[in-house]
């Protein structure tokens, strides 16, 4: 009877580690180009993380983010955002603060914003038809939302969108088919 439970203990602490490894294992080996799209997009969506000249390198899982923000607290956060992100192992944050370049702020209403986007993801092959959408714009922050056909495509949209003249920032409801 010991001997049958000894057995059942072993095989339940087998079954754990097993299944604890398996989802270790899927995090950590996501691809470093997954990372680095995942990171972008994380960035590029939170609010007080400007990304007018950020870049995302990865490898091995090691994300270093390089580039100019505006403040030191907006570093301290894009720091903060990557290491949440799934299979980042560590993050060198070498950003620079340095005063953001004055952005021409154009005043265009809501609607008039939602329109230019549109017509700016319909010229636009990889967002023609993408499935993502503008779900609101609110005093110039877009809302985005859909299904999006693939990660390349959400990231696209947001940086395609914070393009247009009068967005002030873009916010991402957007599921990916390929998470």
């Amino acid at each position: 009877m010991r001997r049958h439970i000894n057995w059942l203990v072993a095989v339940a602490m087998l079954v754990g580690l097993t299944i604890g490894t398996a989802v270790t294992a899927q995090a950590a080996d996501r691809p470093d180009s997954w990372i680095t799209l995942k990171t972008r997009l994380a960035l590029m969506t939170t609010d007080g993380v400007d990304t007018w000249d950020l870049n995302v390198d990865t490898v091995n899982g090691v994300v270093t983010l390089h580039g100019k923000v505006a403040s030191e607290m907006a570093k301290e956060k894009a720091g903060s955002v990557t290491k949440t992100i799934d299979g980042v192992k560590s993050v060198k944050n070498v950003l620079q603060v340095v005063p953001k370049p004055q952005r021409d702020m154009v005043d265009k209403r809501d609607d008039q914003i939602k329109d230019s986007v549109e017509k700016a993801f319909s010229a636009n092959p990889l967002l023609d038809k993408s499935g993502i959408s503008v779900a609101s714009v609110n005093k110039g922050v877009v809302l985005l939302s859909g299904t999006a056909k693939s990660l390349e495509a959400h990231v696209k949209a947001v940086e395609t969108a914070a393009k247009v003249p009068g967005v002030r920032r873009v916010a991402s409801e957007i599921k990916s088919e390929t998470e």
